[in-house]
């Protein structure tokens, strides 16, 4: 007994290649003696394999069966090592995928996967921002990067992914693949209480991401306005103001009643109409072309870039750098994309 319990105790010590290739060339080896001792039993090597396989794990389906008596102990043999190293094989493998559930869900696997969107800081922010993305695009994933030693959402979902670290060091970074990401998303750490201390991380923050990632794109949430000059040698794609767009929000909303149903169908895709990109189409030489095509289809043509006056500017051309942004449903949207 004690001899046994040596033998699976340097079993499970073995590193898992090790244990592998050992249980490989067992199972080899099993199979060329057990054909060798009755090759008219077993008529072939693959059905000499079968056996062995049956035997190690104790099917015993009794189809095929020694009957020579080197056949029968070679057969217990067999039965008392394969099961125990079988068994510790299945264990290694169960313990593999445990390990890797729990270096997912505590952040410590690194992304290896193109074209993600990165967001640093958790909050209900991010809570928000995580659904309308993985809603506004069916294909995308998301990394979420903070300091929490547990992952704050469910990363079950294999388009959530979760990395552990400072998002102001170059190692976190790495393993959230920053340089293929599509975009990343800076949001205030909600943590600290003072808003310019909130600022001056986030800022540090950009400075890291512009030094790793200056192709991708970067939006980074500030708490005042007067705070974004400070990002003047900083690469940073688009500002969102929160305390001014909730208070401009707020106000409009007053002036204006329902309002702020509209902005909500703007910022967000649940329901309503909503803010699509579009391409240029050949066909559309000016921006009344597009207008006009669009507007029969259900949709409304309102920007090129940043512009807002297109109504103004409808016998214009369309310059080859031109990024079309439509109102329409979810449904009309998917008919453009398709033709």
């Amino acid at each position: 007994m004690h001899f046994f319990l040596k033998i699976s105790l340097g079993l499970i010590k073995m590193r898992n290649l090790t244990l592998f290739i050992t249980s490989l060339v067992f199972i080899i080896m099993c199979t060329i003696i057990m054909y060798l001792l009755e090759p008219d039993t077993f008529e072939s090597v693959l059905n000499t394999f079968y056996f062995v396989m049956t035997t190690f794990s104790t099917v015993g389906y009794g189809d095929y069966s020694p009957v020579t008596m080197s056949g029968k102990m070679f057969a217990v043999f067999m039965y008392l090592f394969g099961i125990g190293l079988l068994g510790v094989v299945i264990g290694k493998i169960v313990d593999a995928f445990t390990i890797f559930r729990r270096k997912r869900e505590e952040g410590k696997l690194s992304y290896i996967k193109e074209d993600h969107v990165i967001i640093i800081g958790w909050g209900k922010k991010t809570d928000f921002a995580v659904k309308e993305i993985l809603d506004s695009d069916q294909q995308v994933e998301v990394i979420i990067i903070d300091t929490l030693q547990q992952a704050p959402i469910d990363v079950s979902n294999n388009r959530i992914h979760y990395i552990q670290g400072d998002p102001t060091e170059e190692e976190t970074y790495e393993k959230a693949n920053i340089e293929k990401a599509r975009a990343v998303i800076v949001f205030a750490d909600d943590t600290i209480q003072d808003g310019s201390l909130k600022d001056a991380k986030t800022l540090l923050v950009a400075i890291t991401v512009d030094r790793l990632a200056p192709e991708v794109h970067t939006t980074v949430e500030v708490l005042t306005e007067k705070h974004i000059s400070n990002f003047s040698h900083v690469r940073v794609d688009e500002f969102i103001l929160s305390q001014e767009t909730i208070s401009s929000l707020a106000v409009r909303s007053a002036m204006y009643k329902g309002v702020s149903k509209v902005y909500s169908q703007l910022i967000s895709r649940q329901h309503g109409e909503d803010l699509y990109k579009v391409t240029k189409k050949e066909n559309w030489v000016t921006y009344n072309d597009a207008f006009q095509e669009l507007l029969t289809k259900g949709a409304t043509l309102i920007a090129d870039r940043d512009q807002l006056n297109i109504n103004r500017r409808l016998q214009e051309k369309i310059p080859d750098e031109a990024v079309l942004y439509i109102i329409c449903n979810k449904e009309t949207y998917k008919a453009l994309s398709e033709k």
